[in-house]
């Protein structure tokens, strides 16, 4: 087996960082600086000798991490091996609509997903005329069940709780030759979890956590009071960080899926000192995992 590189594509909660008609201090700085444009959370397993890759959720910036990867790696015109889906929460799929045949028209494309997602991109207008097209296959998975995308390489999906209005949700162990890694980009909060978050991730070498949120004040200092917290509920960092401040010692431990109102956005604030302080980092776009 040849190398095998965990690429991070996206880091943001759905709407991406500028999030639509908000003009907070984050938006407002990604609209005038685009270095600090955070695009919504994928990741892909790439596979370079063998000229093979496997994206992990479809996202709304789909075209552009698709060039982005495609260019940086040398696949330029070779579509993905297979995609792998979380949930059906519009930053996690609607990527798909670029494989139908308005735009790149593919042949059989392995989707895997849930169940209850699997249903829905089969019957619901408009995602059924990917299947009825041929453009997808649609592959149905488990939870715990391992996906083989080569030799010495799964994703086994984890299910986790977060208000599954269409579909179940997936978090995934995701295992390299070298490297085990839990991605777990959305979920309504560790408590209601079947699983010990601080056991899992002892059986990690790497995290990439949900991180939506920092704390409660979020939405408050982002102007957004009309929101309320229990309607959107996910981990906040500062819980999180007091959960696994032991565990971060021995697994490296990364946050993502920011929403555009999280402090920590900003490398120079607090709340990224807290993170960085405490053995936490913070995930990048373009960022290359050797598993």
């Amino acid at each position: 087996m040849g190398k095998v590189i965990l690429q991070v594509l996206g880091t943001a909660q759905d709407a991406g960082v500028p999030q639509p008609n908000c003009y907070c201090k984050n938006c407002t700085r990604a609209m005038e600086y685009p270095a600090w444009k955070r695009r919504a959370a994928s990741l892909a397993v790439i596979l370079p000798e063998k000229r093979q890759w496997h994206l992990i959720d479809a996202s709304p910036d789909f075209k552009e991490q698709l060039i982005l990867l495609q260019r940086k790696f040398g696949l330029e015109g070779h579509v993905m091996d297979s995609i792998l889906l979380t949930h059906a929460h519009i930053g996690h799929y609607p990527g798909l609509m670029y494989l139908g045949k308005e735009a790149m028209s593919t042949s059989d494309v392995s989707v895997y997903a849930g169940t209850m997602m699997k249903r829905m991109l089969e019957t619901h207008a408009p995602w059924r005329q990917l299947t009825d097209l041929g453009n997808i296959r649609l592959r149905e998975i488990e939870d715990g069940k391992p996906v083989h995308l080569a030799e010495d390489v799964t994703v086994t999906p984890i299910d986790v709780p977060h208000r599954n209005e269409f579909s179940e949700t997936f978090g995934f162990w995701i295992q390299g030759p070298k490297k085990r890694v839990l991605y777990i980009p959305d979920i309504d909060s560790w408590n209601e979890w079947g699983q010990d978050v601080a056991d899992a991730c002892q059986k990690a070498d790497i995290c990439l956590l949900d991180a939506t949120f920092f704390s409660p004040d979020d939405l408050a200092d982002s102007g957004r009071i009309d929101r309320d917290l229990r309607d959107i509920p996910h981990p906040f960092i500062i819980d999180s960080i007091a959960r696994l401040k032991e565990i971060a010692r021995e697994t490296i431990i990364y946050f993502t899926h920011f929403n555009h109102s999280n402090p920590v956005l900003d490398p120079g604030s607090e709340a990224r000192r807290v993170v960085e302080a405490n053995g936490f980092h913070v995930a990048e776009e373009g960022m290359e995992l050797d598993i």
